[in-house]
């Protein structure tokens, strides 16, 4: 009589196998050369997965979606693509002002400013970074704010927006003009959302 084999159990899909351990560290060097010479826009995850030689579901597993493992390949301090839906669903009047604080709130926590200072300073004039993160937020904080504004010269309005924002940034966080740097979150709030403001609904 034929001995009788129990079925080991299947796998499920997205986990990670028994001796990848380093499947994580794999497909986070896929995602950089990817995201390098595809851009932001053209890197796929599967793509990404491809290149490391594991299943797409083990990407999703260890990083989620592609803006989250974007976040990690370059140490985005901060992530617009999840904070923007809940900024734009609530009242229009307060959007200019949500932005702004909602950005300088989380810039005043020191491991985010001391990332974000390293990434700015990175991303102006590197041929690398800089279409990269240009990618990244056309495409999780300037297309959202674009399409909930319903304006012929909505992309327009948008970048308007986040010139003003990334300037601000820039003058206090990287050059640290003594005015902005000393200057409170409400000061700047009151002062900058009205501008963000009329760049978006004026």
């Amino acid at each position: 009589m034929a001995e009788y084999v129990v079925p080991a159990p299947k796998r499920r899909r997205g986990r990670p196998r028994a001796g990848e351990s380093d499947a994580r560290d794999r497909i986070m060097a896929a995602a950089v050369e990817e995201f390098g010479e595809a851009g932001y826009d053209g890197a796929t995850i599967r793509g990404i997965a491809a290149r490391a030689g594991v299943d797409s579901a083990l990407v999703h597993h260890h990083f989620g979606t592609k803006a989250d493992l974007f976040g990690e390949a370059i140490g985005a301090p901060m992530r617009p693509d999840l904070a923007l839906p809940e900024i734009l669903a609530g009242p229009r009047e307060l959007v200019g002002e949500s932005i702004v604080r909602y950005i300088l709130e989380t810039w005043e926590q020191p491991e985010v400013r001391r990332r974000g200072v390293m990434l700015l300073r990175s991303a102006i004039g590197n041929k690398l970074t800089t279409p990269l993160l240009s990618g990244f937020l056309s495409r999780e904080l300037l297309s959202p704010i674009a399409r909930v504004l319903d304006a012929p010269d909505a992309d327009l309005r948008a970048t308007l927006a986040a010139s003003q924002i990334a300037g601000l940034l820039v003058a206090r966080y990287v050059l640290r003009l003594p005015a902005l740097a000393e200057a409170s979150v409400d000061d700047l709030v009151s002062r900058v959302a009205p501008t963000v403001q009329r760049y978006l609904f004026g």
